[in-house]
């Protein structure tokens, strides 16, 4: 007999609901989120597997690469489009949901989220943190311009050299204007260089990768496309043989 499981999962804990072919619950308990858990209740009350779904979110990639690995038939579900058919449920609960969860993997009655590479993860985390820096550093910016202005003190533009240390030599330059500007410089200059190092050491690290891939490399033979612009389409895209048509991409 084939069985069907859903996974309602939450940060802490995980519902789960065993189904048979014919819609009757065989079993259903609640562990801890922990893959080996869950892996080890499917395999003890389900002896054919046919279909395992989760809803995606903030934990659905990492649990589904590990259950994959531990052999389980793990799909991701879009979370919205699963919600609707939960929600006509009169008594929610989080094991009601993973009936319902369960139903949707017996009739089929979803779709599927793609669960991207880890390779294509490592790339947008990199880019992600970047970006991160980036606005770290223009919040900073932007709050010690506005301080310096109600001083009588407007900064000049300041260019990308150096570790934009012409931003920091203005800050310093300002310091004798009160006693309050020399303690913001004191807390802020440290760290505005270390935000534009560590900003500068990801690029590096972006500019390698994009040199080691020979997609990478294709890509940025096209005007305004540089190294960050073409790894982030090739994380995105993860694989390109999910897209039928290349108008879908």
């Amino acid at each position: 007999m084939a069985y069907y499981v859903g996974l309602d999962v939450s940060v802490k804990e995980t519902s789960i609901c065993i189904m048979d072919d014919k819609g009757v619950v065989a079993a259903r308990t609640d562990v801890s989120t922990d893959p080996d858990l869950i892996s080890r209740f499917i395999s003890k009350h389900a002896s054919e597997v046919e279909r395992v779904v989760h809803e995606s979110g903030i934990l659905a990639i990492w649990l589904t690469r590990e259950l994959e690995k531990r052999g389980v038939p793990i799909i991701c579900i879009d979370a919205r489009l699963a919600h609707k058919a939960l929600s006509g449920r009169i008594n929610k609960s989080d094991q009601g949901d993973a009936e319902g969860l369960a139903q949707l993997a017996r009739t089929g009655w979803f779709t599927q989220v793609h669960i991207r590479s880890e390779a294509s993860e490592r790339v947008r985390v990199l880019i992600g943190a970047r970006e991160r820096l980036i606005r770290m550093r223009k919040d900073l910016e932007g709050h010690v311009r506005g301080v310096l202005k109600v001083f009588g003190i407007c900064m000049k533009p300041v260019g990308t050299g150096k570790l934009r240390g012409g931003f920091r030599d203005q800050l310093a330059a300002a310091t004798d204007a009160d006693p309050a500007i020399e303690l913001l410089a004191e807390v802020f200059l440290p760290l505005h260089k270390t935000l534009c190092i560590a900003r500068d050491a990801l690029d590096e690290e972006v500019r390698m990768m994009a040199r080691e891939s020979d997609l990478a490399r294709r890509l940025m033979t096209v005007p305004g496309v540089g190294p960050i612009v073409a790894l982030a389409y090739i994380a995105t895209l993860d694989d390109e043989k999910r897209f039928r048509r290349s108008v879908d991409v």
